[in-house]
């Protein structure tokens, strides 16, 4: 084995001067020998420009003996190839014997060799130098020397006509060797490619720098073309050569596209050249050979061909842009007609608001003495009949001015999160049998539905209308389709819109296959009493009240409609998050009264007046005031009042609101209806009732009246006897057997616990339903429970160890545990829970309700949860 050298030592025991420089021409480092006759200092020279460590001659930079280094230097970096100065006058210091330091002109050979990086460039070039100036001293003193013999002859002798013509010969020798040297500068320094082929074999003679560079630096001189260019057989080159050898005419290309390896074994590249093979002719007209000359002309065709790409995409673009400038131009004149229509609907909208208003008031009043009078000519069958029909005058015109608020946005909403698909199929019948057998209905739900938050009541009105719309338009006899998916409406379509916000939305289609509308009536389909059915058929208010219920919702309605086949309405109500509420019970009992005492505020006198009968007809103790301040003096008087019934809009200092907070203050449990034809902001925000307002449209029916005063008295009574059974008193015994519980439902499947929560209550119970176990102790520990029914797996806590909490903390609290396993309590559990009742999944109304009627008997009297 080989052991390892040290060729650091190498280079600095070399006798024969090395040194190394950067790309910079900076020196890296030098050996011994190299320091020795330059008589310099390694650290005086690290990290110095050559040319700043030794600049020769300092009064003349750009000398030639400096051009020739320089040049030497730039071939090897250009064209990473070794590079050699044969001879070279240049200025170093030198030690002499006496050991001072002079600067003298001596002479060199250099070698200068390149060391590549890994990427092929120059990192560093390598000199090796050789001091010869004894040497051309020596040559010097010989021809000295003989020059001195040659004064020494006659001169007459050395003067004749053969020294003469041998003189001028050597003179002319000098001049064409001058010349040579001169086109050989030129030939090589061309920026064109040239070279020079001799023979039927077109073998290279000469080839410059510019053709290496490229061909790719080979060895060419002394072999063949296609010897020395392997890749470029089948091309055509070689051929177009021995055509010009062989004719003596000369071949000019253009663009011509040669592909060249430069590299071993390195793929083909693409190379675009211009060039002329020029023949080369003897005295005797032989052709000898050709010369080639040309210019790469790679860069510019691929410039070139970048350029057309640009101008072809510039084009494109140019093509793109116009055509979205007419684009943007259109839908610039569609949103300016959008927000036109848009600030017309809504000038109308103020108008009809305001109309409404006062029309309301007027029907209150010619409703309120017609439902008294109708009580007080019981029997007279011919004047009930007039007054029959009178009262349906009278809701004719308050359905009128509702469509009138709602087209306004003026109506006051009670929004509720609800799931469109599950609203649709409930109104199933009712469209059958408002629409008729002859019209087909189809209902389309997609699934994954998200919820909406929107007036159930109204939106109910909204699908009705539309439905009946659509009947008349396909002359009762036709297909009806009801879709609802989910929506997203991005900023571009808000752009074409500007009334619409972008974002996620429920989407509502009803579409029909009846007559369609023309353009014409498609733009005023909106407006309100605009109609195009016969008169007497239509007041041209439906769609309108459409329009203004979805724009008060925050959504957006679209009419799509070609004459002839048919309309789509599109309606986009926003998404809510939250989970969907079962709507509540709509009374049709019996009209009830009270003996309850109620105060009703009204400044109109004949609508206080009627208000007034009525109540007191039900039963009730009526007291009355004209505005707020007297109605807060009433309160303050401290007159026992259970029921505040004010109208939203009154004069004087005290609004309605602040009777209502300062009555609220003075009385916690009174309760508070206001009634109105026009609610302004006063209750409502956003189109929204303020949370906790109950409000009674006007105008309204004496039984609408006595229902709502009704339930809301009802109410206020559970509210008092929780609220005193929460109190340390002794509790009343509850009757055993049957009666309205107070549940709390645990299930987080939402299916399951919205069927299971209407179960219950349609059974008469109270529900509240939790989807957690976590949940169920925050509402357990807030109001009262009489029964606890869970689900056994929940997220979180289970269902088990929430009903073992409950045992603990509540015992008197009664537990219903429904599962599909029967072993759901088993063990330990099994003795902790002794008490509690196991309703196997799946279960119906009567397994419900006989488990109910299982734990109302085993339980104690007083379970209402209060902890132990």
């Amino acid at each position: 084995m080989q052991a390892p050298f040290d060729f650091r030592t190498l280079f600095e025991l070399s006798p024969n001067p090395y040194m190394l420089l950067d790309r910079e021409l900076r020196y890296v480092t030098a050996n011994a020998a190299y320091l020795r006759v330059t008589a310099s200092r390694l650290e005086d020279l690290v990290g110095r420009n050559i040319f700043e460590a030794f600049p020769h001659d300092p009064d003349d930079p750009a000398n030639a003996s400096v051009r020739m280094l320089r040049e030497s230097f730039s071939r090897v970096l250009t064209e990473r190839t070794l590079d050699t100065l044969a001879l070279i006058p240049y200025r170093v210091p030198r030690q002499t014997e006496g050991g001072g330091v002079v600067v003298e002109e001596r002479y060199w050979s250099a070698t200068h060799t390149p060391l590549l990086d890994g990427r092929g460039e120059v990192a560093f070039i390598l000199q090796h130098t050789m001091d010869v100036t004894e040497l051309q001293q020596l040559k010097q003193a010989v021809r000295d020397a003989e020059a001195s013999m040659e004064e020494g002859l006659s001169r007459n002798q050395l003067m004749g006509g053969v020294f003469a013509r041998a003189q001028a010969v050597q003179e002319a020798n000098r001049t064409l060797d001058d010349e040579r040297r001169h086109l050989r500068r030129i030939f090589e320094q061309a920026p064109g490619f040239m070279c020079s082929l001799r023979g039927p074999e077109h073998v290279f003679e000469l080839a410059n720098r510019s053709y290496l560079q490229l061909v790719g630096h080979r060895e060419l001189l002394g072999k063949p073309v296609r010897e020395a260019l392997p890749e470029v057989d089948g091309q055509g080159f070689f051929e177009l050569l021995d055509r010009v050898l062989t004719s003596g005419e000369p071949f000019i290309g253009h663009n011509m596209r040669v592909q060249l390896q430069r590299e071993p074994g390195a793929p083909l590249v693409d190379a675009f050249v211009d060039f002329v093979y020029q023949p080369i002719v003897e005295a005797d007209g032989r052709v000898s050979g050709i010369f080639v000359q040309g210019h790469d002309m790679t860069a510019q065709k691929l410039a070139e061909d970048e350029l057309a790409r640009h101008r072809d995409h510039l084009e494109e673009l140019v093509r793109e842009r116009t055509l979205a400038l007419e684009t943007s131009e259109a839908e610039r004149r569609q949103a300016e007609a959008a927000l036109l229509q848009a600030q017309k609907m809504e000038a109308v909208g103020k108008l009809t608001g305001g109309v409404a208003h006062d029309f309301n008031n007027l029907l209150q009043v010619v409703s309120g003495n017609l439902q008294l009078l109708q009580r007080d000519v019981v029997g007279d069958t011919r004047t009930q009949r007039r007054l029959e029909t009178a009262l349906g005058a009278v809701e004719r015109g308050a359905r009128l001015a509702s469509q009138l608020l709602a087209f306004a946005r003026r109506q006051p909403l009670a929004p509720t999160a609800l799931n469109l698909g599950r609203l649709v199929r409930d109104m199933d019948d009712l469209l059958r049998r408002a629409l008729g057998e002859d019209v087909e209905v189809e209902t389309v739900i997609a699934g994954g539905l998200w919820n909406t938050s929107v007036d159930r009541n109204q939106l109910e009105n909204v699908i009705l209308n539309l439905a009946i719309n659509a009947r008349d338009a396909m002359d009762g006899r036709g297909k009806l389709t009801i879709e609802a998916g989910n929506a997203m409406l991005d900023d571009h379509y808000a752009m074409l819109h500007p009334e619409v916000t972008p974002g996620q939305y429920v989407l509502m289609a009803i579409s029909d296959t009846g007559t369609g509308m023309t353009p014409e009536v498609l733009e005023r389909a909106f407006e309100p009493f605009f109609t195009t059915k016969p008169e007497g058929r239509g007041t041209g208010l439906g769609l309108s009240m459409v329009y203004g219920f979805v724009k008060q919702s925050g959504g957006h309605v679209k009419i799509y409609s070609e004459l002839g086949h048919g309309t789509s309405i599109k309606i986009y109500l926003p998404r809510t998050f939250q989970p969907a509420v079962q709507p509540a019970e709509t009374g049709t009992a019996q009209v009830e009264g009270g003996t309850e005492t109620i105060l009703v505020v009204e400044d109109d006198a004949a609508v206080r007046a009627t208000v007034v009968e009525v109540l007191t007809e039900l039963g009730y103790r009526v007291l009355k005031a004209h505005d707020g301040q007297s109605a807060l003096a009433v309160i303050q008087s401290g007159l026992p009042v259970d029921l505040l019934f004010t109208d939203v809009v009154m004069p004087g200092p005290v609004r309605s609101p602040e009777l209502a907070r300062q009555a609220k203050a003075l009385l916690p449990d009174l309760e508070v209806l206001f009634t109105s034809g026009y609610t302004e902001n006063a209750i409502v925000h956003g189109g929204r009732l303020d949370p906790g307002v109950s409000l009674l449209s006007k105008p309204y029916r004496r039984e609408d009246l006595a229902r709502k005063i009704r339930s809301m008295l009802k109410g206020r009574e559970q509210r008092l006897a929780a609220k005193q059974y929460r109190e340390p008193v002794p509790a009343a015994p509850e009757p055993e057997g049957k009666g309205t519980l107070r549940i709390l439902l645990v299930e987080d499947d939402a299916d399951i616990r919205e069927s299971a929560s209407e179960l219950m209550t349609d059974i008469g119970h109270t529900v509240r339903a939790v989807a957690s176990a976590e949940a169920a102790s925050e509402a357990l520990a807030k109001e009262p429970f009489d029964l606890l029914f869970t689900d056994v797996t929940l997220p979180g806590m289970s269902g088990v160890a929430l009903a073992r909490e409950v045992v603990r903390r509540y015992p008197a609290l009664r537990i219903i545990i429904a599962s599909g396993d029967s072993r759901a309590v088993s063990g330990e559990d099994s003795k902790v829970l002794s008490r509690v009742v196991l309703l196997p999944k799946p279960y119906d109304l009567n397994q419900m309700e006989r488990a109910l009627e299982q734990v109302a008997v085993d339980a104690a009297p007083a379970a209402r949860t209060r902890p132990a």
